[in-house]
């Protein structure tokens, strides 16, 4: 067993020393394979390297060839340019010598041609002088033989030929004179009688109440309110007397401006139609109205201008048409006056062949200074003036407004027709009244003297002119002022108007504390 255990180690140690001995071989086998291929990798690098380079040496004896070539072609290419701008400049200089020598030949021959114009204008100068003299010889012989010199024989027979000539220009006048009035007047009554008998409408006057229906008598209670604070709310916020009597299921709306009457109709059915009165509801929406009136009145005279065919009016003239249906003339309505004007413009313009379109622009626009009469100070045709010029309406729509007042003459064919349609519309059996006119003129001044004064916001004229209702700011009238306002009122109402009874002035100042819980 022994020598067992002593050659095991020993066999070990063997073991190990063969194994280091393999190992360093094949290390040293291997790093001499490395150094091969290292020394290959080298020689493959640098026969690279020496083939880019005479790659890159072979480019750029290219390019360099190719430059010189292009060089060389630009370079012919400019020298055939030259050559060519050279003959251009050579046969150009050929040409103008060409026209130089024909100018230097026109010009002795013109330098001859002017000698010979020289010698024959001598030659007329001397035969002109030798006429001159024969005329004036003949002119002696002829003056010694009748008697007269030249200029008295033109005098005399100029006068004769003038005399008769005048004699009878003033005979065919005359006659063509007479001739046309007989045929104008003729005509003119013609072109009337038909326009009358085409347009034929049917008149209304125009009233000063207006009917609201109701759905039943019931509604009559809550119109009018506890104590009467809705009727009075409502006849505050829109100048109008509410009459509620006992006809049945129906109010009454009275007022003389038709303007105020259909704002507070509209309201009044809008009122009932939702249901809830109060007077907080009841401003509201008489506020809301009157902001939808201002489309409702573009509407009606956009209306009317359909009607009539007048087209490409400003948009404020159109808003001011539409004003004109509540608008009133002598009890008659303005806006339907003024389409029947437009109307027997446009047919008698038609008849006797003039302009039909501007005899309608002119018939429809010639009283729409009355749109603004109550708004405005100053008679209707300067309104019309003011407000047409400002639209820049064409001079002869201006002078067809004008025509009849103020001793404005009618400058075309079309204004002529227009004072002629006025005067038929407003002379038609029952077209206007003037008792209605006066009155509503009585109330408009009332209004008028309680506006002039300082603090005045509205003012209504009601129960037919027996009240006035003057409604004040209360930050500018104090509780004071307002008593002396209403005494001061009503003296300048005594001191220049005339008016049957008595007129009742109530000064009305409110004031209101406002604050928003959030």
């Amino acid at each position: 067993m022994e020598p067992i255990w002593i050659a095991l180690p020993i066999v070990t140690v063997l073991a190990l020393i063969l194994g280091f001995l393999t190992q360093r071989l094949l290390s040293e086998r291997k790093m001499g394979d490395a150094g091969l291929r290292a020394q290959r990798i080298l020689g493959d690098a640098e026969r690279d390297a020496e083939t880019r380079h005479r790659s890159a040496e072979l480019e750029a004896r290219e390019i360099v060839l190719k430059a010189r070539a292009e060089f060389e072609s630009d370079a012919r290419r400019r020298e055939r340019e030259i050559q060519q701008i050279e003959q251009r400049i050579i046969s150009k200089e050929e040409q103008l010598a060409r026209k130089l020598e024909e100018l230097e030949r026109r010009l002795g021959e013109y330098a001859s041609k002017d000698k010979g114009l020289v010698e024959r204008e001598k030659s007329i100068a001397e035969k002109e002088q030798r006429l001159a003299s024969a005329l004036e010889e003949q002119r002696r012989k002829l003056e010694v033989i009748a008697g007269l010199t030249a200029e008295e024989a033109k005098r005399q027979l100029l006068a004769q030929m003038e005399e008769e000539a005048r004699r009878e220009a003033a005979l065919i006048g005359m006659r063509l004179e007479e001739q046309a009035r007989e045929t104008a007047r003729e005509k003119a009554k013609e072109v009337l009688a038909t326009t009358i008998q085409r347009l034929a409408p049917d008149y209304t006057v125009e009233t000063t109440v207006s009917v609201v229906d109701l759905p039943s008598d019931d509604m009559k209670g809550r119109i009018i309110g506890r104590e009467g604070r809705n009727i009075r709310a409502l006849e505050m916020h829109t100048g109008v007397d509410l009459i509620v009597d006992d006809t049945p299921e129906a109010v009454l709306i009275s007022a003389y401006d038709p303007y105020r009457r259909e704002i507070a109709r509209r309201a009044l059915q809008i009122l009932i139609t939702d249901g809830r009165i109060h007077p907080a509801r009841i401003e509201e929406v008489v506020e809301k109205v009157k902001k939808e009136m201002e489309q409702h009145l573009k509407d009606e005279g956009e209306k009317a201008c359909f009607e009539v065919g007048v087209h490409g009016l400003h948009p404020e003239l159109v808003k001011l048409v539409g004003r004109m249906k509540f608008r009133t003339s002598y009890g008659q309505n303005c806006l339907q006056h003024s389409k029947e004007v437009a109307w027997l413009c446009g047919m008698m313009a038609a008849e006797i062949k003039a302009d039909v379109k501007l005899a309608k622009r002119m018939g429809l626009l010639h009283d729409i200074g009355k749109a603004l009469t109550h708004e405005q100070e100053g008679s209707h045709p300067e309104l019309s003036l003011q407000v047409l010029t400002k639209y820049n309406e064409s001079p002869e729509v201006i002078n067809a407004a004008l025509c009849g007042h103020e001793n404005v003459e009618p400058q075309t064919i079309e204004a002529v027709l227009v004072e002629a349609a006025d005067g038929i519309s407003a002379a038609r059996p029952g077209a206007r009244r003037d008792v209605l006119e006066s009155y509503i003129k009585r109330l408009a001044k009332l209004e008028e003297i309680a506006l002039s004064y300082k603090g005045v916001e509205m003012c209504y004229a009601i129960q037919a002119g027996r009240e006035l209702r003057v409604i004040t700011k209360a930050d500018i009238v104090s509780d004071l002022e307002a008593h002396q306002l209403a005494k001061d009122i009503t003296k300048r109402i005594e001191a220049e108007m005339q008016y049957p009874g008595h007129i009742k002035v109530v000064v009305i100042r409110e004031t209101r504390a406002v604050e928003v819980a959030k």
